[in-house]
């Protein structure tokens, strides 16, 4: 019986963790693409996906990761986090800031949830 889709794109994930370790960008890309294949909501990928791209240079497609972490999970902290700083590295200012200030404010939400506990 085959592995079910998250047991395969958890795999995945961690081969391309590996081959980040390593330096191996362009071999973890490959993983993170395959983990996303395998499920399209696995965030985690995705996180992994946009951080690899953004150390290669390629902030669009980094960009792109991220929104789609932003759309699957719109109270994901990092994923607006990580969009602020791709576009920083842009140059597009007031998307920065707007995605920092997004952050910001599901940061806090985050805290006091945790403080009314």
């Amino acid at each position: 019986m085959p592995d079910d889709p998250r047991k395969q794109a958890e795999d995945r994930y961690y081969a391309a963790l590996d081959h980040f370790a390593e330096g191996d960008h362009q071999r973890a890309l490959e993983e993170y693409r395959l983990s996303i294949a395998a499920d399209p909501t696995f965030t985690e990928a995705l996180h992994g996906m946009a951080r690899t791209l953004q150390d290669l240079e390629r902030l669009d497609e980094a960009i792109e990761a991220a929104k789609k972490i932003s759309e699957i999970d719109p109270d994901d902290v990092l994923a607006h986090t990580s969009l602020s700083v791709l576009y920083q590295k842009k140059g597009m200012v007031p998307e920065a800031e707007a995605e920092a200030n997004v952050a910001r404010v599901l940061g806090w939400k985050q805290q006091l949830k945790k403080g009314g506990s």
